[in-house]
């Protein structure tokens, strides 16, 4: 048995949530997608991934996925085939899920496992891709993927692929799911989206100059619970949209804050706690893995 696997062969490997500390939407690019910018803030909470390698060449899920979703096109399978496919690699795996994150929240789910899937896979496949091939894979799955694949917070432009790393201070955070499940294509095509923002700098930003979601307020005229959501957590501090929805975060400088915060909240609110993280927990993963440690610590 190797280092880092248990005795039926798996290992597990953290896929973590993000925030979009702002979003907004500049233009719309000649291939018809909107020009974003937004700053990826990692958590060090999220769901877990588990991998068993197997020498036959087939990709199985093993038991349940996201809800829903079909096995052919759950991204977990569809980021090992993909991998599979570009590195020519024979091996197969099994993969299972521990979802932690809540589907159509803005929280980053599905983005976050297929890049945990195309990490991890390299190390246990033994590929040893570079992490920008990696992440042109991730692209192709979707655009918040390569930010997980990269593992570090970065101000993001484009569809959200062009990152820049940014430092961002220690912060905690409280998140809340109103219970509804926000289409980010129908919201795209909302008439009361704000398409033409006056862009943003990553000045400006780090000075502190104050942006907004270009979804929040579509999303709180259509859907009476994030609305209500929004009214409850601002009796803790000042609630934002993370992505196009539905989640919402109110941060924090520390934890003790963001507990009492927590506490305070009435109860029937879907809530808990996460903390900033500076740099991915899968990164970390990789590190204890290749030191021969269990990734799951």
């Amino acid at each position: 048995m190797s280092a880092g696997i248990d005795a039926a062969g798996w290992s597990r490997w953290p896929a973590p949530a993000k925030l979009n500390l702002f979003l907004r939407i500049t233009g719309r690019r000649a291939d018809g997608y909107h020009a974003l910018q937004t700053v990826f803030r990692l958590l060090d909470w999220g769901d877990e991934v588990r991998l068993r390698p197997r020498a036959d060449g087939l990709v199985r899920r093993i038991g349940p996925g996201a809800d829903g979703v079909a096995e052919a096109d759950d991204l977990l399978v569809r980021a090992a085939k993909l991998l599979q496919d570009d590195a020519k690699c024979a091996q197969g795996v099994d993969i299972g899920i521990e979802k932690r994150i809540p589907m159509g929240g803005g929280l980053g789910g599905g983005s976050s496992d297929a890049a945990t899937v195309l990490v991890a896979l390299d190390r246990l496949w033994g590929l040893g891709l570079p992490r920008d091939r990696l992440e042109a894979l991730g692209l192709a799955l979707g655009a918040d993927v390569p930010v997980f694949v990269r593992g570090r917070n970065a101000w993001a432009e484009g569809v959200g692929e062009r990152l820049t790393p940014v430092a961002l201070p220690p912060a905690w955070y409280v998140l809340a799911h109103p219970g509804v499940h926000a289409a980010t294509a129908v919201l795209f095509q909302a008439p009361d989206l704000t398409r033409n923002a006056v862009p943003a700098t990553i000045g400006g930003f780090l000075s502190g100059t104050v942006l907004d979601n270009a979804f929040e307020p579509v999303l709180r005229r259509r859907e009476p619970a994030v609305e209500a959501l929004f009214a409850v957590l601002a009796g803790i501090g000042a609630p934002r949209l993370t992505g196009s929805g539905s989640a919402c975060f109110v941060e924090f400088a520390d934890r003790d804050s963001a507990e009492r915060a927590l506490a305070s909240l009435p109860p029937g609110i879907h809530a808990w706690l996460a903390g900033g993280a500076d740099r991915s927990p899968l990164l970390d993963a990789v590190d204890r893995y290749n030191e021969g440690a269990s990734p799951s610590g």
